[in-house]
């Protein structure tokens, strides 16, 4: 990862309501240029919600404050929060980018897929069709969609699944952006497939010098491709910090509980694994304090009366617990010793 003086995408005190609730709660985190920043959580934890508020996509009736500046070269940082229409519409595709999770939608069903990429290639830059059309064959052929010239011409519906979401990378970086918000790009596929396509990602992020925002529920998969772990919870920070040290040894109770219902290699055969018991809160029903503590092993009184403030670790990482410092080295052993006292 390049280090970059100031970076690409800094985000302060997100929040993002509709009505009196608020999916979304006060995020900060900056995105550097070349780096992957995985953002992980359960189902409603707003990673989605937030990956839209990056490029101003958030449905008509969400109230977005706080700010998401994007950095510009030679000039002052654009503030995309309440920018007009026009201005979001300029730096979508040129300077930030989006891969949906779902490609099929994504795609016009009554085009080519190639004629839709020279769209976006012209939507960009003042070119002609035909070198749009090479431009688009180009990104089709960096993804690694086959004969890319002869497929240009097919439609979404002629692509398998995995194609088609090569296909939706390929039109969120054929006019290389500075910044890739992948929004759970692999869902709908299975384990090879999502490496391919995670692999495909990380290659577009290095050959334009992108800086990639993953937002994904598969831990493994963060494992092999991120730089930096942004963990999620009701709509806040509760872990933020380098991949390695998040998935080895991670600090908040929440993050060792994702962690220890993974399969393992060590496990004993027929080896139940720790869960996390019950589920996240409703936005529309958080407890007080600690939205976690219902949940949460080392949960005290303090927990449920006080909400919890994000904390500097010695080693430079983020977490959101009053009792950080006690959670164990090893991820299994909080929730292990739980079930075992249940």
């Amino acid at each position: 990862m390049t280090d970059a003086p100031h970076p690409l995408l800094s985000v302060r005190d997100l929040r993002i309501s509709f009505g009196a609730v608020a999916p979304v709660r006060g995020l900060s985190f900056d995105l550097r240029q070349g780096e992957v920043l995985a953002v992980v959580g359960e189902s409603g934890a707003g990673k989605s919600l937030t990956a839209r508020a990056l490029l101003g996509m958030v449905p008509r009736e969400a109230t977005v404050t706080g700010s998401v500046r994007l950095r510009q070269p030679g000039a002052a940082a654009l503030e995309l929060v309440g920018a007009p229409a026009a201005v979001l519409a300029a730096v979508r595709g040129r300077r930030i980018a989006l891969v949906p999770q779902d490609a099929l939608s994504a795609l016009s069903p009554v085009h080519p897929v190639g004629d839709q990429l020279a769209a976006a290639v012209q939507s960009v830059a003042r070119v002609g069709r035909r070198e749009a059309r090479a431009r688009a064959v180009a990104a089709l052929d960096r993804v690694g969609i086959p004969d890319a010239g002869r497929r240009a011409r097919s439609y979404p519906h002629e692509y398998s699944g995995g194609m088609r979401q090569r296909a939706v990378i390929a039109m969120a970086t054929v006019n290389e952006p500075d910044v890739v918000v992948a929004d759970e790009p692999t869902t709908a596929l299975d384990a090879d497939r999502r490496d391919q396509i995670l692999r495909v990602l990380a290659e577009q992020r290095e050959a334009v010098g992108a800086a990639l925002l993953l937002v994904t529920h598969d831990l493994p998969t963060v494992r092999r491709h991120a730089d930096r772990i942004l963990v999620m919870y009701a709509g806040r920070e509760t872990e933020l910090g380098p991949a390695e040290g998040v998935l080895t040894s991670p600090r908040a109770p929440y993050t060792a509980g994702l962690l220890a219902s993974l399969p393992h290699d060590t496990a004993p055969r027929r080896h139940r694994l720790p869960t996390i018991p019950g589920t996240p809160p409703s936005p529309a029903d958080l407890p007080p304090g600690c939205a976690f503590a219902p949940r949460c092993p080392l949960a005290t009184d303090r927990c449920e009366r006080v909400e919890p403030e994000p904390h500097t670790t010695d080693d430079g990482r983020r977490v959101t617990c009053h009792h950080w410092a006690e959670v164990p080295r090893t991820a299994t052993e909080l929730f292990t010793a739980r079930e075992r006292s249940a």
